[in-house]
C-alpha cells in the first residue's frame, strides 16, 4: 500500500467516530497493539527532542525500505506515533520525503492536541523525516 492510501485508511478508521473522548481511546487502543520497543532502542540517541513525554524512534534501513519502531511513556503519545510509523514504515526514503501526512489534519488531530502535544508531533514528523534524509544518499 502507498502512504496515501494508509492514510485514507487511518482518515476511515476515524471518521466512524464523531466524539474525540472515542477517538482518543481509539489513539490508546492503536498505541497498545503496537508491539513494545525494544529495551535496547530506548536510548538517549532515539530519544525525540521537543516532546513533553518520553518518544523513542529507530529505524532499520534494509533493502531501500525504512522500518519504524517507537514507544512512548504516554498513552495517547505511544498511540499517536503508533498511528505515523503505520502510515510511513515500509516505504522507501524517498517515498517518505515525498508524503504530505494530511491524515493528521484530517481526523482532526492537531487541534485537539496541547501546544506541547503538537510541538511533540511536529518533533516526531521531522525526526522521521531526517532518517529518510539520511538513508535516501545510501
Amino acid at each position: 500500500m502507498t502512504i496515501n492510501q494508509l492514510q485514507d485508511e487511518v482518515i476511515e478508521e476515524f471518521s466512524t467516530f464523531d466524539d474525540w473522548m472515542d477517538k482518543y481511546q481509539l489513539l490508546i487502543d492503536i498505541g497498545n497493539e503496537q508491539d513494545a520497543l525494544d529495551e535496547r532502542y530506548k536510548t538517549e540517541q532515539n530519544l525525540i527532542d521537543g516532546c513533553q513525554s518520553r518518544v523513542w524512534l529507530h529505524a532499520d534501513y534494509h533493502d531501500g525500505i525504512i522500518d519504524f519502531k517507537a514507544e512512548s511513556d504516554a498513552l495517547i503519545v505511544k498511540g499517536i506515533v503508533a498511528l505515523l510509523i503505520k502510515v510511513v514504515s515500509g516505504h522507501t526514503p524517498q517515498e517518505i520525503l515525498d508524503s504530505e501526512l494530511y491524515f493528521i489534519e484530517r481526523i482532526g488531530l492537531r487541534e485537539h492536541l496541547s501546544p506541547t502535544r503538537s510541538n511533540g508531533l511536529l518533533a516526531m514528523i521531522k525526526q522521521i523525516k531526517t532518517y529518510a534524509l539520511v538513508y535516501s544518499n545510501k
